[in-house]
């Protein structure tokens, strides 16, 4: 019995149209099997699979696509947790100081600036209030300002206010990837209600703007301020050459402000804080690093001294027609320098208007060969060594040849028979020369030693004072000197000094032979208020006691004796010390000798000194260029004036009169 054919597998044919009534829930009729007929036009062009040869047909696995898909998705997870893990993980710290740059603002708060103030406590520079204006560039773009120009128009609105170009301003609100400029620092008070008025008044013009659905555009929006301080001068160019200034950063640039910069600045403190839309958020959090004020400088600087004394120089010059001059006003026994004038001057609180030559303190940064003056350090190497004494005859002819000069005192005179008191009185070069002549068995040896006095009383060598841009002077080695310099350095030229040095040799002499040290700095004041005196200044003693009230007795000579130059010093009721010097001028600009340099320098009282006062003018073109003539009587002044403010006492006895002359023929 043949084997049974196993059932046919039914084929499912092809899909039908959905009916009508597709979905209703009604079963669908059973699809007919077409005739054979019907069939085979469908099947034209197709073989016909013989019976009992047509495989079934298989539906395709849904796995490997499944698959695909999951690893699709599965790498793209992983991209993100792998991005995920970068943000929140490695690059966390980064991200989130890139938000706070944009969140979160920090600006300086700076140190108030410590007072420069005179002995007495009166401000001679000071701080007061004053604004910084800054913006945020971000807010001046199309997106955040609703204007295309909004740089251009903020700029224009500021610039007359703020005194700056307006192009400059533009050039700093156009950077948009920046949060933080400034426009202009220590702006007054005045000029920030102007700006804070204007601000107000757009914010006005945007407001109604949008409520007229308008774009509502505000150039000013981004600009802001800065509490800061400004550094004013009280007392205008009152003893500006001693204080200097600031440049427009708030740091020295000159003068005290310069050298004690680290002092009077402090130590600026820091704020940051969260804005949004160029306000700051009250709920965000807030850290501040307080600033520490600067300290506060005490000078030795009486004002009213330097008021005297700077008015003095400043009418002279004016009169003179002078380049310039100065005056230096010290106490002779504490080495503290109560005055320190300059002709012309300059108003720190006003740069722009200052002369670039008048800048600085030409006191103790000219430098210049002092003439006459210079003659009491010959004269106390000469009694300090014994060569001579007051009294000692010296005669003066009327023209001394010496190496490779002739030499000749400042007028033509028959030969003169002189006693050392009256070289000095009459200023004579050639009695000087005579006189340090003495000083060793050969002029060499006598160079060595009236070199080694000079540097003792401090020429060639810093005052003391480490002021910026002062000058040592100039004093060549003896060995160095020229054949002319030999007789040219006893009477003052040849050698140059400022004016400070000139001042402290007089000083010397007038307390007893002890060179003090000068100072400008009587102390400090810090935060705490508490009181630093300044260093004990360094004495030197450089000559004896008894050489120094020698010289004390000549000097009174040139100002009481009416052969002597200075007469025009004297002060009623007070005996005067002091010395002229008239020097022939060496031309800074264009070399060689040119003009004069007129000075005076002495103490008061001489029977008990306590003020040495010090005074040069440079290249007088109009009137006397004679030191005697025009800086006795400026030195009269002041001095005057300062022994009253100090109320020193008058004099208590007379002076002992020394011989200026001696007759030949006893």
């Amino acid at each position: 019995m043949p084997p049974k054919e196993p059932p046919r597998r039914r084929v499912p044919g092809p899909a039908r149209p959905r009916s009508a009534a597709a979905g209703s829930g009604r079963p669908r009729p059973a699809a007919r099997r077409p005739s054979s007929a019907a069939a085979a036009p469908r099947a034209k062009g197709r073989s016909t699979p013989r019976k009992g040869s047509a495989r079934p047909l298989r539906l395709g696995s849904p796995r490997p696509r499944l698959r695909l898909v999951s690893l699709a998705l599965t790498l793209v997870m992983l991209a993100f947790v792998v991005r995920l893990l970068q943000v929140q993980a490695v690059d966390a710290s980064a991200y989130a100081a890139k938000a706070d740059k944009n969140r979160y603002l920090e600006y300086t708060v700076a140190a108030e600036r410590g007072e420069i103030t005179d002995r007495s406590g009166i401000a001679l520079a000071t701080s007061v209030d004053a604004y910084n204006i800054t913006a945020d560039p971000k807010m001046f773009t199309p997106e955040d300002s609703k204007a295309s120009d909004a740089p251009e128009q903020a700029a224009a609105l500021l610039a007359p206010i703020l005194g700056v170009e307006a192009g400059e301003l533009t050039k700093k609100l156009s950077k948009p990837k920046s949060r933080y400029v400034v426009l202009a620092r220590r702006q007054t008070p005045q000029v920030w209600k102007q700006i804070k008025d204007l601000k107000s008044v757009f914010a006005e013009k945007a407001q109604k703007d949008r409520v007229n659905g308008g774009t509502g555009a505000n150039v000013l929006a981004g600009v802001f301020q800065e509490t800061t301080t400004k550094r004013v001068y009280p007392n205008g160019g009152l003893a500006a050459g001693i204080l200097g200034y600031v440049n427009a950063e708030g740091k020295g640039a000159g003068g005290l402000e310069s050298q004690l910069d680290k002092e009077l600045a402090g130590e600026d403190g820091k704020i940051r804080y969260a804005q949004s839309g160029g306000r700051r958020v009250p709920t965000a959090g807030t850290s501040e690093v307080p600033a520490v004020a600067g300290s506060d400088i005490e000078l030795t600087i009486d004002r009213d001294i330097q008021w005297a004394a700077q008015k003095a120089i400043s009418d002279q010059v004016k009169k003179s027609r002078a380049d310039r001059g100065y005056v230096i006003v010290q106490n002779a026994k504490t080495g503290e320098v109560l005055a320190m004038a300059n002709a012309p001057g300059f108003d720190p609180n006003d740069l722009s208007q200052a002369d670039a030559a008048s800048l600085g303190n030409a006191a103790l940064q000219d430098v210049y060969e002092p003439g006459s003056t210079s003659k009491v350090m010959s004269m106390a190497a000469v009694l300090e060594e014994g060569a001579a004494t007051p009294g000692t005859h010296v005669t003066v002819p009327n023209r001394l040849h010496r190496g490779d000069r002739l030499f000749k005192d400042d007028i033509d005179h028959p030969t003169w028979y002189l006693t050392l008191n009256g070289v000095l009185a009459k200023s004579s070069n050639i009695g000087t020369i005579l006189a340090t002549g003495q000083l060793g068995r050969t002029q060499p040896k006598a160079n060595e030693v009236l070199y080694s006095y000079l540097r003792k009383f401090g020429i060639g060598r810093p005052t003391g004072l480490d002021y910026p841009g002062e000058t040592p002077g100039i004093l060549a080695k003896p060995q160095d000197w020229s054949t002319s310099q030999q007789y040219t350095i006893p009477f003052g030229q040849g050698l140059s000094l400022n004016a400070m040095q000139a001042a402290s040799v007089y000083s010397t002499i007038a307390n007893g032979g002890v060179r003090v040290q000068p100072t400008l700095i009587r102390g400090t004041k810090g935060a705490d208020g508490r009181f630093i005196p300044g260093a004990a200044p360094e004495r030197t003693r450089v000559i004896s006691k008894k050489t120094a009230k020698s010289l004390a007795g000549m000097l009174e000579s040139v100002v009481g004796d009416e052969e002597g130059t200075g007469t025009k010093a004297r002060i009623p009721g007070y005996r005067v010390a002091g010395k002229t010097g008239t020097a022939n001028r060496v031309d800074p600009v264009r070399g060689g000798y040119r003009g004069y340099t007129a000075s005076f320098a002495g103490f008061a009282p001489a029977d008990d000194p306590q003020i040495t006062v010090y005074c040069a003018i440079q290249n007088p073109t109009k009137g006397s260029y004679f030191g005697g003539q025009i800086c006795g009587p400026i030195y009269k002044q002041v001095m005057e004036f300062a022994l009253k403010t100090l109320q020193t006492p008058p004099s208590g006895s007379e002076s002992a009169r020394l011989p200026v002359s001696f007759d030949p023929g006893e």
